[in-house]
């Protein structure tokens, strides 16, 4: 029997069957433990230091022991707190992306995706680098700055020459004043070579969901084909750092397997990351299964209700505090507004998930990897979350500055988010709002700059902000960061 061990470079042991049931076992015995639940919930409220905070997280046993309790006014105090550490961390900042997907061709046989090898009556696509330009003029006329790219597992169709290939492409495109200034992926387990290579290319982060932590579920929702190596797969992100890529996103797809084993996975996942690089995931996404072609959720009896999806984000939230969080347009306005202020920092916007899907004047179905349930466009999703009360930003000052992986997150444990990522967004949503606004958001979006330009702490700082904002409307000049 495997040992549990979070340094661990061997899947079975940082990520432990025995430990994952136990620490089950140990929340649903302390669910209802309000001196032990107080005390957690102490220890993941942000302390203030300096001139910002700190937050010490919780281990998988003790985020756990939160998802498991039931008592209302501890819930919402989880709530509470989940919320003023995603104010305290990111402000009210929410990063926009959109997904490109390259090519739907794939060699696995994942059950869950519509995109398995032995779906005959899916449409097979892959774009010609003249292609990839249009579908990134295409984003860019809609003013996105950053994408995730997405391809099916193919060592023929799909290999990594092509993939650098692509990113090559896209980061070449400059049309009018749009420019994708970064260029996130999510393709397959790969080798520390082809994470050397994509590293070289200058991507930001890499994203690779588990799918399920469970790996006798694993086994079989991935029965052929390369994925089908559970170990291969979920050590992916040891041979990524050790490629040099400083931001890994991790995510599982939630309804495979029950909620509270992929949630203490997870975490364990995480704080692997943590004790063996020093530094835990840039970012975790939670997306829950959807309906696509060949593929109906309905199958899958392991789905989670919308009250008990928030709870998992604010748990995520008080246990890895620094690490940014994604949720995509799989899920509905009505619930993204919802578990936005739990902790959320990115979305996507105006995605299409087919391949060539944004140069079609229709959203094509015919080869879509899922159901799009906010079909809105990038326009009306900028001025919603406006409504909201959150900026959208279109910065990639980070990662084209260095300030990724630990420097990442020593800069936003000392709290200067205020006087960097800030103004970086107002900057970037001004390009937006110039460029590619209609009439209606630009009326909220200079208003709303206006008045979060005054909450920039260093006056030099709000000053060389505001003469940017200045020098963008004014002319054709773009792309200043801090």
């Amino acid at each position: 029997m495997a040992i549990y061990n979070p340094s661990s470079l061997k899947a079975e042991e940082f990520i432990n069957h025995e430990e994952i049931l136990a620490t089950i076992e140990y929340a649903e015995q302390n669910k209802n433990n309000v001196e032990l639940i107080d005390e957690i919930l102490e220890k993941a409220r942000p302390v203030k230091s300096g001139n910002g905070c700190t937050c010490k997280g919780l281990t998988h046993r003790e985020a756990s022991v939160l998802l498991a309790c039931e008592i209302p006014e501890k819930i919402q105090k989880m709530y509470e707190i989940a919320q003023e550490i995603k104010l305290a961390f990111y402000g009210n900042r929410i990063v926009m992306f959109a997904p490109l997907y390259l090519s739907n061709y794939c060699v696995n046989g994942c059950v869950y995706c519509p995109y398995h090898m032995k779906n005959k009556h899916i449409a097979r696509k892959k774009l010609t680098q003249e292609e990839v330009r249009n579908e990134v003029i295409a984003l860019q006329d809609m003013g996105h700055k950053r994408l995730a790219i997405e391809a099916g597992e193919d060592p023929v169709n799909n290999p990594i020459e092509y993939i650098l290939e692509c990113i090559k492409t896209i980061y070449s495109v400059n049309h009018k004043n749009g420019a994708i200034r970064r260029v996130n992926v999510n393709i397959a387990a790969t080798t520390v070579e082809n994470y050397r290579k994509l590293k070289e290319a200058g991507i930001g982060t890499y994203i690779l969901f588990q799918e399920t932590y469970h790996k006798e579920s694993y086994l079989k929702l991935h029965p052929t084909g390369p994925k089908h190596d559970y170990d291969y797969h979920t050590e992916a992100m040891d041979r990524a750092m050790e490629g040099g890529i400083d931001d890994v996103g991790l995510g599982v797809l939630f309804g495979l397997e029950l909620y509270k084993y992929e949630f203490a996975g997870l975490l364990m996942h995480a704080e692997h990351l943590e004790a063996v690089h020093g530094v835990g995931p840039h970012t975790i996404s939670v997306p829950r299964i959807k309906h696509a072609d060949d593929i109906d959720p309905n199958v899958f009896d392991n789905s989670i209700p919308d009250d008990m999806f928030e709870k998992i984000i604010a748990c995520i939230r008080l246990a890895v505090p620094y690490t940014g969080m994604i949720i995509s347009t799989r899920e509905s306005q009505e619930c993204r507004e919802r578990v936005l202020k739990m902790g959320i920092s990115q979305i996507s916007g105006a995605s299409r998930t087919s391949v060539g899907g944004y140069t079609e004047q229709e959203r094509p179905h015919d080869s879509e990897q899922f159901d799009v349930s906010d079909q809105r466009t990038l326009d009306e999703v900028v001025r919603w979350l406006m409504e909201n009360g959150h900026i959208p930003s279109f910065c990639t000052a980070c990662y084209r500055e260095g300030r990724t992986g630990d420097r990442f997150m020593s800069l936003c444990k000392n709290g200067q988010i205020l006087n960097c990522c800030h103004p970086n967004a107002l900057m970037t949503l001004t390009e937006y709002l110039v460029d590619y606004a209609s009439e209606e958001t630009k009326a909220i979006g200079f208003k709303m700059i206006e008045d979060e330009l005054k909450k920039v702490p260093t006056e030099k700082v709000r000053e060389i902000a505001m003469s940017n904002i200045r020098d963008i409307k004014a002319s054709n000049r773009r792309d200043f960061r801090f």
